[in-house]
Formats: structure tokens, sequence, C-alpha cells
């Protein structure tokens, strides 16, 4: 048998490998779009005339971390808090980028459990961040941008650039 298909484990990303790569991809994907990082925190509203606008609020700035939300402006019927929402947080020294959770005021214990498998875990952050890397893509592909981003109305003057 050739050495490619006796060793095509070594060839594969672990789980592990994949899920960090992911978050790579995240804050890649994440700066690129709306550059959360030379923004100051506040509000902002991407709107490109399509009626679903994006809502990024800057929640915390610290030297190597951000906390952000990302959401559309729609209104979930069961929970009355925009859905979908992301929480995210990048860290900037290390170029990775995370959903912490996806469920509207919610954090994970809440939602797998307070004592969940390290199994169940792992796979619902691959599935939050997996699903947070193709709504990036598709923001970008509908045209949203740092030049669509604007701090949303009622924001302070200190809501604007850094």
């Amino acid at each position: 048998m050739s050495v490619v298909l006796d060793n095509r484990h070594s060839l594969l990303p672990g789980r592990f490998e994949f899920l960090m790569g992911l978050y790579a991809e995240n804050y890649h994907r994440l700066a690129r779009l709306f550059a959360p990082q030379q923004l100051a925190p506040g509000r902002y509203v991407s709107d490109v005339g399509d009626g679903l606008d994006v809502h990024l609020h800057v929640q915390e700035c610290h030297p190597y971390t951000l906390e952000l939300e990302l959401t559309y402006d729609f209104v979930d019927a069961h929970t009355g808090q925009r859905a979908p929402s992301a929480q995210l947080r990048m860290y900037t020294d290390a170029h990775v980028a995370e959903a912490l959770h996806c469920h509207p005021g919610r954090h994970l214990w809440q939602v797998l459990g307070p004592f969940s498998p390290a199994h169940t875990v792992f796979q619902h952050r691959l599935r939050m961040n997996g699903f947070l890397s193709r709504w990036l893509e598709y923001l970008a592909e509908q045209g949203h941008s740092i030049g669509t981003l604007e701090p949303q109305p009622g924001q302070s003057e200190s809501g604007g650039l850094v």
C-alpha cells in the first residue's frame, strides 16, 4: 500500500487544528469586512439597501481582545431580541476570532447545560464558528463593508473611528 494511504491521518488536520483554522479564517473575514479593531466602542449599522441592516456592537476594547455582537435587524418573535445574533471575541494578537454563542442572551453553558461532555462542547463550537464563517462570507457578497458601516443614529460622538 502507498505511504499516502497508510498515513492518511497525517495529511488531514485534526479536529482541534480545524477549529483553530476556522477561528483564524473568521478573524481575517471579520477584519476585512468591518475592521472592528479600528472602531471605538459603540453601535454601528451597515445598510446596503436590501432591507437587511447588519448591526455591529463593539462592546469592549482591551489591549489584545475585542468583545463584539453581530446581528441583523430581525426581531425573534419568541425572545424579542435580534436574530441571528453572534457574540464574538477577537484576539488581535493571535489573529483569531471565535463565536462565543449564537443564541441571544444565552451563554454556552445555558444552551448545552452546566456539565456537558467535551465532545458536545467541541461540536457546538464547530457549528457556531462554521455558521459565523458562512455568515461573514455572505455579508461580504451582499456588499457589507467598513465603507457601509455607520455609527448608529443617536450614538455619541465617541462612537466613531479611533
